[in-house]
């Protein structure tokens, strides 16, 4: 069934707002709910993707909580916190970490409105001492009851939406897709798969490009007949 013009407009218009420039890292953060909750949040603020450090033998696992958003925020795997912490920082990006240290900063004053990455520790024993070394700026969320640590979910969606609040107010939220790194291609490839999963997916197992799309979402190119009914 071809994707009804609406839903495609529905697609352009959660793109066109992703960000490219904050995430959130994920270390040792394996329980399903906290996850699934984690990335409903980064799918709600416009995360376009996040990272994860999972414990040995852990499988990712996710629940009803996310409500799907683990199709739209692509959660990606990194066999150490070293090679993911540095690899943003190659890429730019700024890390937070929430740790109750002498030099953590209440998340408030911090600046967000560059490329910024929120690491999220397991909440048993927060972030380990191999993150914190390469951490840029430790941050603490203030509370005044007998308990000083929020649920890693919840914390997460603070400061994410901590993020989106000074981006706005600063005036550099993406509205038009200039917030996907890699420029045009990188958003038509995106928007190709978002809108035609299954025949994305055919097209990479042939090798091949995708197929050009018409401003209203169709396939402008004859596909073989048994991929044509499955999407």
């Amino acid at each position: 069934m071809p994707l009804l013009p609406r839903r495609f407009e529905r697609l352009q218009a959660v793109l066109n707002r992703r960000m490219g420039d904050l995430t959130v890292v994920l270390e040792a953060v394996d329980k399903p709910h906290n996850l699934s909750a984690i990335l409903r949040t980064c799918d709600a603020v416009g995360v376009l993707e996040a990272h994860v450090v999972s414990l040995p033998g852990r499988p990712r696992t996710f629940n009803k909580t996310a409500k799907g958003s683990q199709k739209w925020v692509p959660l990606h795997p990194h066999p150490s916190i070293e090679e993911c912490l540095l690899g943003l920082k190659q890429r730019g990006f700024r890390l937070f970490g929430t740790h109750l240290s002498v030099d953590a900063r209440d998340y408030r004053v911090c600046d967000f409105t560059g490329p910024t990455a929120f690491l999220m520790g397991a909440e048993k024993w927060g972030m380990s001492e191999e993150a914190l070394a390469l951490v840029d700026q430790p941050l603490f969320i203030p509370m005044t009851g007998m308990v000083q640590s929020l649920n890693v979910s919840v914390a997460a969606a603070t400061l994410l939406f901590e993020a989106l609040r000074q981006r706005e107010q600063a005036g550099v939220l993406p509205g038009a897709g200039e917030g996907v790194p890699g420029g045009e291609p990188a958003y038509r490839r995106l928007l190709f798969e978002w809108s035609y999963p299954q025949v994305a997916d055919w097209c990479r197992r042939q090798g091949r490009p995708y197929p050009p799309l018409s401003p209203e979402g169709e396939i402008l190119e004859q596909l073989p007949r048994t991929l044509r009914l499955r999407y």
